[in-house]
């Protein structure tokens, strides 16, 4: 019996089973710039995008994307006028969001799910939301057609990380290491280790975030895993130079995972 996948997956499996390691940049909705740091991660060779939701408590973020997340608060950014925008992206790959259950509890499960079909968004990303307790929302997605990214965690036991895997749609994502997110001078050993579980026991496509902060660790990551998730160095580039060094950035990035 053939399985049927969403757009992400299907397409993230025809790239990975031709070759192509994966490369999916994060974003923060909302923060100035951020429709045409999109653009240009698009146009230099991204697979897809996050786009992060700002949340006033980011538990899972650090010092960068927390700053960038209070700068569209402050804003004004909220769910809908994030999403308002993604239509008018105009861009071809997949877009995925990021945002905290808080928000999705409080819209209501197939309410949110709805809005994330309508603006054309492909996937869903909930950290803080645990295997155990994913169950309403992952319902709700599946309905509405919204892929569900999970998390694996490198503490995660063996016998955890087939369960999650199995709930895994688009893509697994496999957290680098134990910490928020942020720039690091090194790969940690635990995000290619994670990697390398993952890969044994899953034919998702597996990649890897949280502290693969520069083109030579995304390379590193991509030895073992399908792809990775950068946020970060994304966002520190689009506050302090914009949105084209964004896309070199991505352009920088690109060729190195692309080295045989």
């Amino acid at each position: 019996m053939s399985e049927t996948f969403g757009r992400i997956e299907t397409e993230f499996r025809a790239k990975r089973d031709a070759g192509h390691k994966l490369l999916v940049p994060y974003i923060t909705g909302g923060y100035p710039g951020w429709q045409d740091a999109i653009r240009a991660c698009a146009a230099q060779g991204a697979d897809a995008v996050e786009i992060g939701i700002p949340f006033s408590d980011p538990v899972m973020d650090g010092p960068v994307i927390q700053q960038a997340s209070q700068a569209a608060l402050d804003r004004g950014a909220t769910p809908q006028s994030v999403l308002d925008e993604v239509p008018r992206l105009d861009v071809e790959i997949p877009l995925l969001v990021m945002t905290y259950y808080n928000l999705v509890h409080h819209d209501g499960h197939r309410r949110f799910a709805h809005r994330l079909v309508e603006a054309g968004v492909s996937g869903c990303i909930l950290p803080d939301l645990p295997l155990e307790e994913s169950e309403p929302w992952t319902r709700a997605a599946d309905h509405e057609g919204v892929e569900t990214v999970m998390l694996a965690a490198p503490t995660a036991p063996d016998d955890r990380l087939p369960r999650v895997a199995a709930r895994a749609r688009g893509f697994l994502y496999s957290v680098g290491l134990l910490g928020v997110t942020g720039e690091r001078d090194e790969l940690a050993a635990t995000a290619t280790a994670l990697a390398g579980r993952l890969k044994a026991i899953t034919e998702v496509p597996v990649l890897v975030g949280v502290g693969v902060s520069n083109a030579e660790q995304a390379y590193e990551a991509t030895r073992v895993a399908d792809g990775v998730i950068q946020g970060a160095s994304m966002m520190r580039r689009l506050i302090d130079q914009g949105p084209d060094a964004v896309g070199e950035y991505v352009a920088e990035v690109r060729a190195s995972i692309d080295r045989h």
